[in-house]
C-alpha cells in the first residue's frame, strides 16, 4: 500500500485520528491500519510534523490511561466521560446513566456506538445506547460538545458522543499467526460489586477474529453519613439496611464476536454483539428492568482510493425489554369483589384476574440502518465530506393484563410505533493558510413518525375506587376518553430538518489557539414524547425518562426542537503541550424546546395537580422556548519532577444556566457549578491520584416539575495503579470520608415502597450518592 506524503494525506490522517474522518490511521497509512494494524509506523513523524493540524473542532477524547484507571471503579460506560468538560451524568441504573452535555440530556445528544445510531427502547430509557458497552469493551470514547460538524451531527441539539468497541488487529508482515488476549477482574466493597472480562484475538496478515465477554453484578449500595431510607423512617417498603439505597442493584452480561478481512487498501468487518441484563434496578423510577436482551449485527466496508476514502455500513438491532417491580418496590395489589375496589398492601394468592403481584411492562423494538460517507481530496488544503443515512425504527410498548385495575385487556402504551430517518450532508474543510482553518457544513434530514390505535386495560371505565388507609380514594384514569381521542387523530407526522455549521480556528502563535463556531441544529420528538396518550396518573408515572418521579404523556402535534448555538474557545498551552488551559463560553437558544406543562383537566387530573408545590404531578410535553449558557474550563499543569516522581495537577470546572424563556422557570436537571480537581503522581510503574469532586447547592429548579434541590458537597477520592510487564493492579477509595451527599442530576428517590401510586411515596427526597467504596482490579495482557 503506497500513499503520497503530502498535506492532503496529513489532513486526512489528523482528522481520522480524532474521528473527523473515520478509521484513517494517524500515520497516513491505510484503512486497515486504522482498524488496529500491527504495521510499522515509521512514516508517522513525517506526516504529523508536516501537517501540525489538530481536529476542528477540538474533540474531547478519553485517553486510554484514563479508561484503564476507571474500569475497576465503574460498570457504567457513560461515567467514563466524567472528566470531559461540559459533560455530566443524569442518574439512572448502575450501568445506564444518561450523558448531559451543557444542560442537554439523553436524546438531545447524538450517541454513536460502533457507527450505529442506537435508540433507548423503554418508557424510562433504561437501555440507552452506551449501556450496551461495558467499560472493558470500549477502545475509543470521545465527545464533541455544542457546535458539532454536520458529518457527526443530525437529529440532536446538544453534542455528539462516539464510542467504539475493540477494533480488529492483524499480524504484521512476516509475523505469522498473531495470538493475543486479555483477562481481568474487579471488586468494589460498596454494594459487594464484582465482575470480570475476557478478550482474545487470532489473526494473520489478512484475516482477524476476536471475541470478548464481560460480566458485572452488584447489590444495593449504601449511602454515606446518616442517611435514613423509608424503612428506617417507618414508610412502606422492603426491609432494608438503615443506610441502604433501594433499587440500585444490577447484573449485566455482554458478549461480542468480530471477524475482519483486509486486502490491500480495503477492509471488510463484521461484528455481532449480544447483551443480557437479567436485573437492573432504578432508584429514581417507579419500575425496574427485570430483563433486557439485545442482538446487534454490524457490517462495515472501508476503502482507500487515490481520490480519498469511502465507508459504508449496514446494521440491525433487536431489543426485548421487560419492566416490573423489583424486590424493593414489589407489593401486592388485591381487588375486592366487583373488580373496582382495590386494597393496597393486602397479599393475595394465587394471582388471578382480580389480583396482581406486579405490573409487567414489555417493549419490543428493532432498528435497521445503512450509512454511506466519502471523504474526497479537493486539493492540498481542502477536504470534502459527503454522506447519507437511512434508519428504520419500530417499537411496540405494551403492558399485559395482570389483575387488579390492570385487566382484562393489554394496555397499549405505544402500538406499532415507527420512526424513520433519511438524511444527507455535505461538509467542506479548508486550510486557508498556516494560521486559519475553516469548516462549513449543511445537513438535511427527513424524520417520519407514526403509531397505531391504542386501548387501555379496561376501556369501559373512567375511574377506579381504591382503599387507602381504610378510606376510599378515586383514581381517575379516563382510559376510554383518552384512547378515543388519540385514535381519532391523524398520527403520522413528517419533519424536514436542517442543520448548518460554521467553524474556524486561528493559530495566534505557538502557545495560543482560538476557535469560534455557530450552528443551527434540529431534533425531532421521540416516540414517547409524541405518542404516549394516557392522562391516568398510574400510566403517566410509568412514562418518565428524566427520573423526577412525575408522570408524563405526549402530544402528537409537537414540533421539532431547533437550537442556535454559538461558542468560542481559547486554548493556551506550552509549545510541547506539557501544560494547557482551555476556556469555552457558550450560548444556546432553543425554539420549540420540549418542556412540560401541568395537566389541569379536572376530569383526568384532579386537583391539586395544577397548583401543588410539594407533590408529584402529571405533566404533558409541550413546545416552549429555552436558553442555556455557561462556561467550561479545563487544564493540566506539571508541578515538579523530583527523585520521588513527577507531580502534576489537572481539573475541569463547569457552570451552566438554563431557563424557559416563555415562563421564566428553570430548566430541569441543570448541573450546578461544579469542579473535579486531581493531584497526580507518577514514578516507575506507579500512577496515583488524589482527587477532589464538588458541586454547589442546586437551587435553580424546574418549578413546574416540583424539582427537588440538593445541597452542595465536596468529596475526596484516592486511586493508584501499578503496571509491570503485561499485568496491572488498580486500587482506589471513592468518597474517602463516607460523606452523605445527594446527586444533583439523580432525580427523585422512588427506589422503594408502593411506587405504583403517584404520591404513595414521600416527596422531596433526592437520590443519595454512594458512600465510601474501596475497589481493586487486576488485569493481564498476553
Amino acid at each position: 500500500m503506497r500513499f503520497r506524503i503530502n498535506r492532503t494525506a496529513a489532513l486526512i490522517a489528523a482528522f481520522g485520528a480524532s474521528g473527523m474522518v473515520p478509521a484513517v490511521a494517524a500515520d497516513g497509512a491505510t484503512a486497515a491500519a486504522a482498524a488496529g494494524t500491527e504495521r510499522p509506523a515509521q512514516l508517522a513523524p513525517v506526516v504529523v510534523e508536516e501537517s501540525r493540524l489538530q481536529p476542528l473542532p477540538a474533540a474531547n477524547r478519553v485517553d486510554e490511561e484514563t479508561m484503564r484507571a476507571l474500569r475497576p471503579a465503574t460498570s457504567d460506560t457513560a461515567s467514563m466521560l466524567r472528566d470531559v468538560p461540559g459533560v455530566h451524568l443524569q442518574g439512572a441504573g448502575g450501568v445506564s446513566s444518561l450523558p448531559v452535555i451543557r444542560g442537554l440530556a439523553d436524546d438531545r445528544n447524538r450517541i454513536i456506538v460502533d457507527g450505529m445510531d442506537l435508540i433507548a427502547s423503554c418508557p424510562n430509557h433504561m437501555n440507552p445506547p452506551l449501556s450496551y458497552l461495558d467499560p472493558n469493551g470500549v477502545s475509543k470514547l470521545r465527545a464533541i460538545p455544542g457546535v458539532t460538524p454536520v458529518s457527526l451531527g443530525g437529529d440532536s441539539i446538544g453534542g455528539t458522543i462516539i464510542a467504539e468497541s475493540l477494533a480488529p488487529r492483524f499480524a504484521a508482515a512476516g509475523q505469522g499467526l498473531l495470538l493475543s488476549g486479555e483477562a481481568g477482574a474487579f471488586y468494589r466493597s460498596n454494594g459487594n460489586a464484582w465482575g470480570g472480562n475476557l478478550a482474545a484475538v487470532v489473526a494473520n496478515e489478512n484475516l482477524s477474529a476476536n471475541f470478548s465477554a464481560t460480566t458485572a453484578k452488584a447489590a444495593n449500595y449504601t449511602a454515606g453519613g446518616n442517611f435514613k431510607n423509608f424503612t428506617a423512617t417507618g414508610n412502606p417498603g422492603r426491609t432494608l439496611a438503615r443506610d441502604e439505597v433501594g433499587s440500585t442493584a444490577y447484573e449485566t452480561h455482554n458478549y461480542q464476536f468480530g471477524l475482519a478481512y483486509r486486502q490491500s487498501d480495503h477492509l471488510l468487518e463484521f461484528k455481532y454483539a449480544y447483551q443480557d441484563i437479567p436485573e437492573q434496578l432504578f432508584p429514581n423510577q417507579r419500575m425496574d428492568m427485570l430483563g433486557n436482551t439485545a442482538n446487534r449485527f454490524n457490517l462495515r466496508y472501508l476503502g482507500q482510493y487515490d481520490w480519498g476514502q469511502i465507508e459504508a455500513r449496514a446494521y440491525y438491532e433487536s431489543v426485548d425489554h421487560l419492566m416490573d417491580f423489583g424486590p424493593d418496590k414489589r407489593f401486592y395489589y388485591g381487588m375486592a369483589s366487583g373488580g373496582h375496589n382495590a386494597v393496597v398492601g393486602m397479599p393475595c394468592s394465587p394471582i388471578s384476574a382480580t389480583c396482581a403481584a406486579g405490573m409487567p411492562m414489555k417493549t419490543d423494538s428493532n432498528t435497521s440502518g445503512v450509512t454511506l460517507r466519502a471523504d474526497v481530496n479537493l486539493g492540498v488544503n481542502d477536504l470534502l465530506r459527503v454522506g447519507g443515512l437511512y434508519q428504520h425504527y419500530r417499537l411496540d410498548d405494551y403492558w399485559p393484563a395482570s389483575g387488579g385495575a390492570m385487566w382484562p385487556l393489554t394496555f397499549d402504551n405505544i402500538n406499532d410505533g415507527t420512526r424513520d430517518r433519511l438524511g444527507v450532508f455535505g461538509e467542506w474543510e479548508s486550510r486557508l493558510d498556516a494560521q486559519w482553518t475553516t469548516l462549513l457544513g449543511v445537513r438535511y434530514e427527513r424524520v417520519t413518525t407514526d403509531a397505531g390505535p391504542v386501548q387501555g386495560y379496561n376501556p369501559n371505565i373512567n375511574f377506579t375506587t381504591m382503599m387507602m388507609g381504610g378510606m376510599p380514594m378515586r383514581s381517575y384514569n379516563n382510559q376510554q376518553a383518552d384512547a378515543a381521542a388519540f385514535n381519532a387523530q391523524d398520527r403520522k407526522r413528517t419533519d424536514n430538518n436542517w442543520d448548518l455549521t460554521a467553524l474556524a480556528r486561528y493559530t495566534l502563535d505557538a502557545q495560543t489557539d482560538l476557535e469560534v463556531g455557530v450552528a443551527r441544529k434540529t431534533r425531532s420528538p421521540n416516540l414517547y414524547e409524541r405518542y404516549t396518550w394516557s392522562t391516568w396518573s398510574m400510566a403517566a408515572v410509568m412514562n418518565n425518562f428524566v427520573g423526577d418521579g412525575n408522570g408524563y404523556y405526549g402530544d402528537i402535534d409537537l414540533d421539532p426542537e431547533v437550537a442556535y448555538t454559538v461558542s468560542a474557545s481559547v486554548d493556551w498551552h506550552a509549545s510541547d503541550r506539557s501544560w494547557k488551559l482551555r476556556a469555552t463560553p457558550y450560548y444556546t437558544r432553543v425554539k420549540d424546546y420540549i418542556d412540560a406543562i401541568r395537566c389541569n383537566n379536572t376530569t383526568t387530573c384532579p386537583p391539586p395537580n395544577a397548583t401543588t408545590t410539594n407533590q408529584f404531578v402529571v405533566l404533558q410535553y409541550a413546545n416552549q422556548s429555552a436558553e442555556l449558557y455557561g462556561i467550561d474550563l479545563s487544564g493540566e499543569l506539571p508541578l515538579a519532577r523530583t527523585g520521588y516522581g513527577d507531580f502534576g495537577v489537572n481539573g475541569v470546572v463547569s457552570y451552566t444556566y438554563g431557563k424557559n424563556r416563555d415562563t421564566g422557570d428553570g430548566l430541569y436537571n441543570i448541573m450546578p457549578f461544579n469542579a473535579r480537581l486531581a493531584l497526580t503522581h507518577r514514578i516507575g510503574g506507579w500512577d496515583n491520584a488524589l482527587e477532589f469532586v464538588g458541586a454547589t447547592s442546586k437551587d435553580q429548579l424546574s418549578d413546574v416539575r416540583n424539582e427537588i434541590g440538593t445541597p452542595g458537597y465536596g468529596l475526596l477520592n484516592l486511586r493508584a495503579s501499578y503496571s509491570w510487564k503485561q499485568a496491572r493492579l488498580d486500587f482506589g477509595i471513592d468518597n474517602v470520608f463516607d460523606k452523605l451527599y445527594y446527586l444533583p442530576l439523580g432525580g427523585a428517590y422512588t427506589g422503594q415502597g408502593t411506587t405504583m401510586m403517584i404520591n404513595a411515596i414521600p416527596w422531596g427526597i433526592a437520590v443519595p450518592g454512594m458512600g465510601r467504596s474501596v475497589y481493586t482490579g487486576l488485569s493481564f495482557k498476553l
